[in-house]
């Protein structure tokens, strides 16, 4: 059964500013040409299908687009709800839409169910695995506390659970949109770390043929029954240097795995540039990033005048503007945003209450309020 992963397409989401529906309607186009020559016989999508829970309109007209065009394939395709999506919204009519094919997992209590496809070597069993947040699906799997790790590893062992209830030789595939240990983040991933640690073992995973992981923006191949397809566009310049593909796996009668990458169309290439702003504008070798969205750090110790305007006129794709001086101030203290960055938010948090109040340790209290503040807004933001 040859199977097309992919995840975190982020529709609606823009880049810089910059809009990125013409490129994620180009992905898109992409994406049903390689299920048509490919001959696929099921698409599977990772969570974060949009970028904001209440996704706009356009961004909703091109995840419509996409559906019809897939079950006007008669093409299966499978998708999870990541931590971007309302699972609600992205559920409604799921039961409607599953007749044409489309499967929307957005259900925790339902991770369990699986869609069931066969071959001429018998059946294939893919389960959907929604973003799990802790806090609001631990009753919905038994649990009475844990994370990430504690609502995944119950949630897998129900599928375990019913897949040891199937016929022999029935073949296994895991949806599932998390950070599993081993995996390498990037800037443009939301935290997931409230609620308890974010990553998770691999080995949560053991006893299925395939998991196909959604969260992580770059392609990795954590074990070669464990991959992340990435996202297939960049969305920040910390991607700059990824390779945007998808996973075409086939998958054996045995249920072994086979897998290669299918590269995603560039609708713009992702350029860094770092310097002193007389050295950049005049370094003849630069003139091949011209066409490029740019991001450049300056590293003049004073800040120059008209620093964007002045590099726009050579480079017209510049987006983002970055000061790293190379001659810094006696006291050495790097920016509040370098100190902070890769934090988690309830860190960055309770490492600002410590900062406003010098000499005093946050109580456990403390932190469990604002662990708890940061766990509410995100329940509302679903």
């Amino acid at each position: 059964m040859r199977l097309l992963h992919t995840s975190d397409w982020h529709l609606g989401r823009s880049f810089h500013r910059e809009s990125l529906l013409g490129a994620q309607r180009a992905f898109l186009d992409h994406l049903v040409e390689t299920v048509r020559t490919e001959r696929v016989d099921a698409v599977l999508v990772a969570g974060d299908v949009y970028d904001r829970a209440l996704p706009s309109l356009d961004a909703v007209a091109l995840f419509d687009d996409v559906l019809h065009r897939l079950a006007d394939l008669a093409v299966p395709a499978v998708f999870i709800s990541g931590n971007h999506d309302s699972a609600r919204r992205l559920g409604v009519a799921a039961g409607l839409i599953g007749r044409a094919g489309i499967h929307l997992r957005t259900d925790p209590a339902g991770c369990a169910t699986p869609v069931l496809l066969a071959d001429e070597h018998g059946p294939v069993a893919l389960y959907g695995l929604p973003y799990l947040e802790p806090a609001l699906v631990r009753a919905d799997l038994g649990l009475d506390r844990g994370g990430h790790a504690a609502v995944l590893g119950a949630a897998m062992e129900r599928v375990r659970a019913d897949l040891a209830d199937r016929p022999a030789g029935t073949r296994s595939v895991v949806l599932a949109h998390a950070f599993v240990t081993g995996g390498q983040p990037c800037d443009s991933e939301r935290d997931i770390t409230v609620g308890g640690v974010a990553s998770v073992p691999a080995s949560v995973f053991d006893g299925v043929d395939y998991t196909a992981l959604g969260h992580l923006h770059g392609c990795q191949t954590l074990t070669p029954r464990l991959r992340y397809s990435g996202s297939p566009l960049a969305y920040s310049f910390s991607e700059a240097r990824q390779r945007k593909t998808m996973w075409l796996v086939d998958l054996g009668a045995d249920g072994s795995v086979a897998a290669e990458r299918v590269d995603c169309p560039v609708p713009r290439p992702l350029y860094c540039l770092r310097g002193r702003l007389a050295d950049l504008l005049a370094d003849p070798d630069l003139d091949a990033h011209k066409d490029s969205w740019i991001q450049v750090t300056l590293t003049d110790p004073g800040r120059p005048a008209d620093p964007m305007e002045r590099l726009r006129r050579r480079f017209p794709h510049t987006l983002q503007l970055l000061f790293d001086p190379d001659e810094r101030p006696e006291d050495g203290l790097p920016s509040y945003g370098a100190r902070v960055r890769g934090r988690a938010d309830l860190e960055v948090a309770e490492g600002f209450v410590q900062h406003v109040r010098p000499g005093t340790e946050l109580h456990p209290a403390e932190s469990r309020w604002l662990r708890e503040a940061f766990e509410a807004v995100r329940e509302d933001a679903r």
